[in-house]
């Protein structure tokens, strides 16, 4: 009786911590720090993969619409922070559209009023060669293309893909993520 008991603690405190932790969406990693679950709107996907995306909101589409990544930390390996400022640089995404949205601590859209939680295909602001850069900030400065992190505390990054190329789909390690680097920090050495 004391084994079933105990079986039954561990794995309600294992499915907790599990659902309670975004990031251990059955990550497959891929580059700078971007990772993504294949099952994500997926028949095959596992409980846990399910439940986690009922917890944080997620309506995740089958991959032949939709596919998703995620990164909670920076080109150090930093948890993200409001206290931070970076720049999120690339090219566009192998997918008929795409976008970069902040998630706050608790998975919502920080809120904030500077309604610059996104930027995406066909709003960016981009060099010559087809290049953007966006500023992750609480504050704009002068940056074309911005995302706000005012009130999000830790947060996340996420990537929807719509309609994506099936060599997308089918391999992400193909797809030019964007780069994310760590500016400063509040609190930073000069």
């Amino acid at each position: 009786m004391a084994s079933v008991v105990v079986g039954l603690v561990v794995g309600a405190v294992s499915a907790l911590v599990l659902l309670g932790n975004g990031q251990l969406l059955g990550r497959q990693q891929h580059a700078g720090g971007w990772f993504g679950n294949a099952n994500a709107g997926s028949t095959a996907a596992d409980p846990y993969t399910r439940a986690i995306i009922a917890r944080i909101g997620l309506m995740a589409l089958n991959r032949s619409e939709t596919i998703y990544f995620h990164n909670y930390t920076d080109d150090r390996g930093d948890r993200l922070s409001q206290d931070c400022v970076y720049e999120l640089s690339g090219g566009d995404l192998p997918a008929r559209w795409w976008g970069v949205t902040i998630y706050a601590g608790d998975d919502f859209l920080p809120v904030n009023g500077d309604d610059a939680q996104s930027v995406d295909k066909t709003r960016m602001v981009r060099d010559a060669d087809g290049r953007w850069t966006a500023r992750v900030a609480a504050t704009r400065a002068d940056a074309s293309n911005w995302i706000s992190s005012k009130n999000a505390g830790t947060f996340s990054l996420g990537i929807r893909m719509y309609n994506p190329d099936p060599g997308a789909r089918d391999d992400p390690a193909t797809i030019p993520f964007p780069v994310l680097k760590r500016l400063s920090c509040a609190g930073d050495q000069a």
